[in-house]
């Protein structure tokens, strides 16, 4: 055997074990994708009123992130944290505390500051797919000024999909009711939003959410209009690049495309 002969079976040896090994990488992440998918799913079917409360933080978290301008990586990061913040609320010490129809005890507060830890070891086996998702989860209630929870980061230190889904995490518990209290307006949202500037929030952040156009895509959002599912729709259109992992559709979203004069309105409205 010739050693040019030699060489060139080496050469096609080395890319058919390239090709198997690629196919087999992408279907275990294909599995890996789908285990969030059922996640997401045991979230629907375990509390209905959480899964509600997930989606409409992503919704809001995503519009933050677009406005920021970030790479298609990190908005998948964002929309994973935000999609799974919660998760940790299902476990059996916490779900009867937050399905009751009382205002929380000092030691209930204290049992549900337990609940980044709790998701994060949910999504942990996953964590090498996913390596920022669980790191996500847990820094959800930390804050700017390093006074949050469990682990006190301060400023940058806190992931940036984290610093994002708190802000969107606090307008949604503002706005919304839940069973130990009630739901508030959304000037109050953003009053309390602006407030915790440089405190709670990244600075930037919340300039950014405060902005008038943002606030046009999150008050729209926030409404079952035929807008806001355009919005929606447009930012969950795009086909994500550069990601290691293939990303499940979720179906979370509100409908799958967006016409052009929809996209148009919207532009408009977020023009500044």
């Amino acid at each position: 055997m010739t050693s040019h002969l030699r060489t060139t079976l080496l050469a096609a040896g080395a890319g058919l074990y390239y090709l198997k090994a690629r196919r087999e990488r992408r279907r275990v992440e294909r599995l890996a994708a789908a285990a969030l998918e059922s996640l997401l799913n045991a979230i629907d079917a375990n509390d209905p009123a959480t899964g509600a409360h997930v989606r409409r933080v992503a919704a809001v978290s995503l519009i933050i992130a677009d406005a920021c301008g970030i790479s298609e990586r990190e908005r998948s990061s964002v929309e994973r944290v935000a999609l799974f913040h919660d998760i940790g609320k299902m476990h059996e010490a916490l779900f009867d505390i937050t399905h009751d129809d009382h205002t929380l005890s000092a030691e209930e507060r204290e049992q549900i500051a337990t609940h980044p830890q709790l998701g994060a070891d949910v999504v942990a086996p996953l964590s090498m797919f996913y390596p920022d998702l669980g790191d996500g989860v847990l820094a959800h209630h930390e804050r700017w000024d390093g006074t949050g929870y469990p682990r006190g980061l301060r400023g940058t230190e806190i992931p940036l999909a984290a610093r994002i889904v708190a802000v969107a995490d606090t307008f949604d518990a503002i706005t919304h009711h839940r069973r130990y209290d009630m739901a508030r307006s959304t000037p109050d949202a953003v009053e309390v939003i602006a407030a915790e500037r440089g405190r709670q929030f990244d600075p930037e952040l919340t300039d950014v959410f405060l902005s008038p156009a943002v606030q046009v895509l999150v008050r729209a959002a926030m409404h079952p209009l035929p807008l806001a599912d355009a919005i929606l729709a447009c930012k969950r259109s795009r086909t994500a690049k550069g990601a290691d992992v293939p990303d499940v559709a979720f179906r979370w979203h509100v409908a799958s495309q967006v016409t052009q004069p929809a996209a148009a309105a919207i532009s408009l409205q977020a023009a500044p």
